[in-house]
């Protein structure tokens, strides 16, 4: 029986590749067909990430909220600071915008100053009414400066709600109805409806108008996404083409590498839509991370190939080798680079999951098109010629191996202290990390959108809601004085907090239906007392359901309230000692026998969801270390070079974390990704290292200083180009607008160049100075996956003395 992974194997390998070329070029062009039909079923995604598995206590509780007052991230609020604002002309036009909105069958409701109402009470019936602060249009200038006076001084209960009156900045909320929020529909009024209409006012009234809100922010995020894919699509073909064409001179070997990555991205993107899976912030990656990874696999299939044909001129038997040699090491390089993102599958968040799936299928695809279409296509092509093959005796490249070669050497000593001192700083530097769970952080900075997200935090507290649902345990427990006295108690913990806004909660309302019942007299806006609620009561229940505003901040059984502020941008530490101070009050106030009290909103279950992955990045970490100490076992079958081989590309991980810390970069959902890639790719460098190096101490008789150094000369240059391609293709993400892209690409970036000079230094340095304890024939027995095929026969013998 054939044997997995053994010389024989890749044999019949390379004869089956080699002897059925258009049979499997068919194949490729059919199954590419085939997954090129699935991508109708590719869709953006309208909602954000959630972080959290779906049983977590916060998504319950989130849901939980969601099931007694629906969706809560319903609200786009337009706003214009400008002091011509209040003039009869551009408050009339102002108003006219607002009302425009309410006839698009998306919109639910919209409140701005012209649907403002006085709550008054109507002595003769004993009930309460509402009356218009502006009845019809406005006409003169005595009309807005009465308004002015009304709603700036004597209404409280609208204020920082539609205006701020120390800046006299106004603005309108759109509500939209709940069930679109997480549909197509949203989109679609935003860029159908919402921005031509603004832009129109704009042009009209020479005014600047500002827009933000969940529903808002999150459309033109995604379509910032939806745009980037095509420009990193684009950008890493570039950057990657012209780096190899830089190193191989030759237009034929860039022209079939980029085939290879091309036909990559199309079955990337079958695969997204053939598992149903959405694109987002995460998946939108994928596509350029295959071009960045696919291109290292075509250099090291070329290059061998090219090596080949300079030693002994058969390109038949080159390309033989090609498979048979390389074959081998270049998909265990693959297999661990896709356990670094495979391992995100086994986390219980379903972004990460999806993730997972999808990278680590790509990246098998990616090997398989790499060695399937480089050597059936060079069967094609003539025999290379002399200029194609002058990379090979570049004299910088050469003088840079020789370098390498004489550090390790001569310098043994000094690589070991640099790299025990780059530890002790990395270390210091890692202990200066934060943690960020903020939904804005990652969005572009130079974006419209997200400079305007920053004038409604100043002008009103932010935009992203905090959510406070009180389960009072009983019909109409809400409606109790004793319940709203312990509300109002919650709420002055919020005014206190310069980052949350005011709070809006059935409290606001009582106080201003007092207010309403001393016929608008603003001192008394304030929680009735006992005498007082019966008849304010009284009121309220014989008004007409016109009046009913409960219906926003109450269930329809009083048992449920909400009181709902809005928060800034704030870092995660800031978060957790707000939200520690709200649960001690919550526990003061609220007795646990009586009231169940939660926290939740978009922006809280974020900030968990961060935490949560903090977590689970040592697993996910942890499990990647041990898959690829698993493919070092069956390589070496010794505990020692299971350890020498990983110190490599662990230093370079703990190098980058203490960057991390020194230069401020939080961790968070983007950033927690780099160490899991990064480890998955740099350790590719150290297999194709020990797979040659393995065939030299085959070939060299168990000469440990010969085969290390002839490894070394021969893996320097391809993990050179490798690791120079995979820089400056982590690079292009640092044109991204998402600042969590940018710092994964320049963090990913960095973690491959120190990788990169880890196992050209480190790795060689570490097998010499532990030569005594490995140079054992016994632990070097053939295993049951041989990574590199046995062969010592005359042209191996040449080769290795050339």
């Amino acid at each position: 029986m054939l044997k997995l992974f053994t010389k024989s194997f890749w044999d019949v390998v390379a004869r089956i590749i080699l002897r059925n070329k258009i049979a499997i070029i068919l194949a490729i062009l059919i199954a590419t067909g085939l997954l090129a039909s699935q991508w109708k079923h590719m869709r953006f995604t309208y909602t954000e990430a959630n972080l959290l598995p779906d049983d977590h206590i916060v998504n319950q509780e989130y849901n939980n909220f969601l099931d007694v007052f629906g969706e809560e991230g319903n609200l786009i609020v337009i706003g214009v600071k400008d002091t011509t604002l209040f003039t009869v002309e551009k408050l009339n036009a102002w108003n006219k915008l607002s009302q425009s909105f309410k006839n698009i069958e998306e919109v639910e409701t919209v409140v701005s100053i012209s649907d403002l109402q006085k709550l008054v009470k109507d002595s003769e019936k004993e009930q309460f009414a509402l009356e218009p602060f502006i009845k019809d249009s406005i006409t003169s200038i005595e009309q807005i400066n009465l308004l002015q006076e009304e709603l700036f001084q004597k209404y409280p209960f609208y204020d920082n709600f539609l205006f701020n009156k120390e800046t006299k900045t106004v603005r309108t909320a759109i509500y939209l109805k709940k069930d679109i929020v997480n549909t197509a529909a949203r989109k679609d009024f935003v860029f159908d409806h919402l921005i031509p209409k603004i832009s129109a006012f704009e042009a009209q009234t020479n005014m600047d108008v500002r827009v933000s809100g969940m529903p808002y922010v999150r459309t033109l995020n995604a379509q910032n996404i939806v745009d980037e894919i095509g420009t990193f699509i684009g950008l890493a073909l570039a950057v990657t083409s012209l780096i190899f064409f830089f190193f191989f001179r030759s237009f034929r070997a860039t022209f079939i590498s980029l085939i290879v990555v091309s036909f990559g991205v199309m079955w990337t993107f079958g695969i997204i839509g053939f598992l149903k899976y959405e694109i987002t912030v995460l998946t939108a990656l994928i596509p350029p991370l295959i071009i960045v990874i696919g291109i290292p696999n075509c250099i090291f299939l070329i290059n061998k190939y090219q090596r080949e044909v300079k030693l002994h001129g058969n390109k038949v038997k080159s390309l033989q080798r090609v498979i048979t040699k390389v074959g081998n090491a270049t998909l265990m390089t693959n297999i661990t680079t896709a356990s670094g993102f495979a391992t995100f599958i086994l986390t219980e968040s379903q972004l990460l999951k999806e993730f997972g799936i999808v990278a680590s299928l790509s990246i098998v695809a990616i090997f398989m098109l790499c060695l399937l279409i480089i050597p059936i296509i060079y069967t094609f092509l003539p025999h290379p010629k002399d200029r194609h093959l002058e990379h090979l005796n570049k004299r910088w490249i050469g003088g840079f191996v020789n370098w390498i070669e004489k550090m390790v050497k001569q310098k043994r000593i000094t690589i070991y202290i640099s790299a025990v001192l780059l530890l002790t700083f990395s270390l210091i530097g890692i202990f200066q990390i934060k943690i960020s769970g903020s939904l804005i952080e990652d969005m572009s900075k130079k974006a419209e959108f997200f400079q305007d997200i920053r004038f409604f935090e100043e002008e009103f507290n932010g935009i992203m809601p905090l959510e406070i649902l009180v389960d009072t345990q009983r019909k109409k427990g809400v409606m109790k004085l004793s319940t709203l006295k312990r509300m109002d108690e919650l709420e002055e913990v919020i005014l206190e907090k310069p980052e949350l806004s005011k709070p809006i909660s059935v409290v606001s309302l009582v106080k201003y239906s007092k207010q309403a019942y001393y016929n608008g007299n603003p001192k008394y806006y304030q929680l009735p007392t006992s005498q007082e609620n019966s008849f304010i009561m009284s009121y309220a229940k014989n008004s007409s359901s016109d009046v009913d505003l409960l219906r926003n901040f109450v269930d329809s059984t009083r048992q449920y309230a909400r009181i709902t502020t809005f928060m800034k941008d704030i870092g995660t530490d800031k978060m957790e000692n707000i939200e520690e101070d709200l649960q001690n009050k919550i526990n003061k106030v609220f007795p646990e026998d009586r009231f169940t009290v939660t926290m939740t909103g978009k922006a809280l279950v974020f900030q968990k969801g961060t935490k949560y992955l903090v977590k689970n990045l040592a697993i996910s970490l942890s499990l990647a270390i041990l898959l690829i100490a698993l493919f070092m076992a069956y390589m070496f079958r010794s505990l020692r070079m299971i350890i020498v081989s990983l110190i490599p590309n662990i230093l370079p991980l703990l190098i980058t974390a203490g960057l991390m810390g020194y230069l401020g970069v939080p961790i968070k959902p983007s950033t927690i990704l780099v160490f899991s890639i990064a480890f998955g790719i740099s350790v590719d460098d150290t297999i194709h290292f020990l797979a040659k190096y393995r065939q030299e101490l085959i070939a060299n008789n168990w000469k440990i200083k010969k085969s290390v150094y002839a490894a070394l000369r021969e893996t320097g240059v391809s993990m050179f180009y490798t690791s120079i391609v995979l820089f400056f293709g982590f690079l292009v993400f640092t044109f991204s607008s998402f600042g969590g892209t940018v710092a994964l690409g320049a963090l990913v970036s960095a973690t491959l160049l120190f990788a990169m000079l880890s196992n050209l230094l480190l790795l060689p340095s570490l097998l010499l100075s532990l030569e005594r304890s490995i140079a054992n024939k016994e632990v070097l027995k053939e295993p049951s996956i041989n990574i590199i095929p046995e062969e010592n026969d005359e042209e191996d013998a040449m080769e290795n003395e050339k």
